[in-house]
């Protein structure tokens, strides 16, 4: 624990912090040379994702992930020790593409359970555990010592980044960050954020020149997509008293169908509101200053200042490896849609590294939306996200011209009511709506539309996208929809509130344990 201490006393210090924004503001414009210099043009479109889920043990209570889990490919530790992410490698968008990323997470997956079923345990997929551990949930996420004058948490993974950023948060909030959620008011550490898992989908963009487009498209998006795929209705089942029928219709009117996000932007918040949707921008070099000025915590001990030495094996490297610093910046650049530079290089229609491509490349990542209950849905809200967003730009649907406040409340509205949110939107002829069935509608002609112009038949486009679209005809058109209706029934039905949370989530980690899609649940 010394040596983490340590190194988190040393990226508090004020020196190195301003040595780090030195160097960070050296590669930003090192960036924007090589951008105009077209070293991160790539040579097609491509998609990737990351998978955010947690373990139980035998009981269905969270439990940490053992530590030979990180041993398999495409899984990687997470901040919470019980915490575990799945990623793919990128692919070109085209048939071959989207189906293989559905391939390579059921690998990865097949893999995962093998190694936890040997513990007694398992991977769930989803957007907020509610069963707490055998000790409680508010024992877990408050237990910590003081170790040389630095907090840590005893469940959150001892990275010295994730530390620094601790305690600069609990510094900042006077020891205690406010939460303001019905049954959880504030929290001791960072760790409250591992209440929440969700999903990003990636897309990669040929032209660094339209990254400022398609972000302000993504902003305009976020709230149709959330409404049809909200997923974290409930904190855990000790959070709250045994509340009969009409407290917890009450409670129900308090609390978000997508309580993630106001978990993962209250439990970063500096003061800065760092974690929040992000502004219009109009060129990529604003892109690139607006990561570069953001509000520096820490300085990531692991990243060198500007008077440090720079590995001579990446300097000169044009992939993600050349900018430590600035990607490292970006890190913590919270926004709820964000550009990455740098990355793997896609695998062509035939599974090898696409030709003419390396890892030179920028990319949009699309960070709203919860872990999803099956791998089908997983895949099918990545097909929705990419084929939106071509879509859109394909199109040149009128999208964009929507006001950037109605973009946001549309957002919020669908954290608060999920698919019952008042939704913002501009149809193709530009016209206002806030018809949800019209918006819908055009959500999805927009992405078979942004997936045909990548090439993708028309079998797999419905292949793709029919699990989500088939929410519409549901009985519940959100995962949030399902747990709260199916916690309702059994509180009227004369169950305690912390009894029917838990019995709603042992149903639906059997449910989501399967290969059948939500909307057929």
């Amino acid at each position: 624990m010394t040596e983490t201490t340590d190194a988190v006393r040393a990226a508090l210090e004020p020196d190195r912090r301003e040595a780090f924004e030195r160097r960070v503001r050296g590669e930003a414009e090192s960036l924007r040379t090589d951008i105009q210099a077209g070293v991160f043009d790539a040579s097609g479109f491509a998609v990737g994702l990351e998978l955010e889920a947690y373990v139980v043990d035998g009981a269905g209570r969270l439990a940490a992930a053992p530590e030979r889990l990180f041993d398999v490919d495409g899984c990687s530790r997470e901040l919470g020790v019980h915490n575990a992410e799945l990623h793919t490698a990128p692919d070109v968008v085209c048939d071959a593409g989207l189906r293989r990323q559905l391939d390579e997470l059921v690998s990865i997956r097949r893999a995962v359970d093998d190694v936890l079923q040997a513990d007694g345990r398992r991977l769930v997929l989803d957007a907020m555990w509610t069963v707490p551990p055998e000790e409680g949930s508010l024992q877990y996420l408050e237990a910590g010592t003081e170790t040389d004058g630095v907090f840590l948490a005893t469940n959150m993974r001892p990275v010295p980044r994730y530390v620094a950023l601790d305690a600069v948060i609990r510094e900042r909030n006077g020891g205690r960050t406010p939460l303001d959620l019905p049954g959880l008011a504030d929290a001791r550490s960072m760790l409250v954020e591992s209440l929440a898992t969700s999903m990003q989908p990636h897309l990669q963009l040929p032209d660094p020149g339209d990254v400022p487009r398609y972000l302000n498209v993504a902003t305009r998006t976020m709230g149709p997509i959330l409404s049809l795929s909200a997923n974290s209705p409930f904190l855990p089942a000790d959070c709250y008293p045994d509340a009969g029928a009409a407290e917890t219709a009450e409670l129900f009117a308090r609390t978000p169908h997508e309580l993630r996000v106001p978990v993962f932007e209250r439990s970063v918040d500096e003061g800065s509101h760092k974690c929040r949707v992000p502004r219009d921008v109009d060129s990529i070099e604003a892109v690139v200053d607006r990561i570069a000025d953001d509000p520096t915590l820490v300085a990531p001990p692991d990243v060198a200042g500007d008077d440090d030495p720079v590995d001579s094996a990446t300097k000169g490297d044009p992939g993600s490896d050349r900018y430590p610093a600035f990607g490292a910046k970006r890190g913590t650049y919270w926004r709820w849609v964000r550009p990455v530079f740098g990355g793997d290089v896609p695998r062509g229609p035939d599974g090898d590294p696409a030709a003419d491509a390396d890892e030179s490349s920028v990319r949009i990542e699309y960070r709203p939306l919860p872990t999803q209950p099956t791998l089908r849905d997983t895949v099918g809200v990545q097909a929705l996200v990419t084929g939106v967003l071509r879509g859109v730009d394909a199109t040149d649907h009128p999208l964009s011209t929507l006001p950037w406040a109605d973009a946001r409340d549309s957002f919020y509205a669908a954290v608060e009511d999920g698919p019952n949110a008042d939704l913002r939107w501009i149809t193709s002829d530009g016209e206002r709506t806030t018809a949800t069935g019209r918006i819908y509608d055009e959500l999805f002609a927009l992405a078979r539309r942004g997936l045909d112009e990548l090439g993708v038949g028309a079998e797999t486009i419905e292949w793709a996208l029919e699990p989500i679209e088939a929410r519409r005809s549901a009985t519940h058109t959100a995962p949030s929809a399902w747990k709260r209706a199916t916690v309702r029934a059994a509180v009227e039905s004369g169950t305690a509130l912390p009894t029917a949370i838990r019995e709603m989530q042992a149903a639906y980690v059997e449910l989501a344990a399967g290969d059948t899609p939500f909307a057929r649940w």
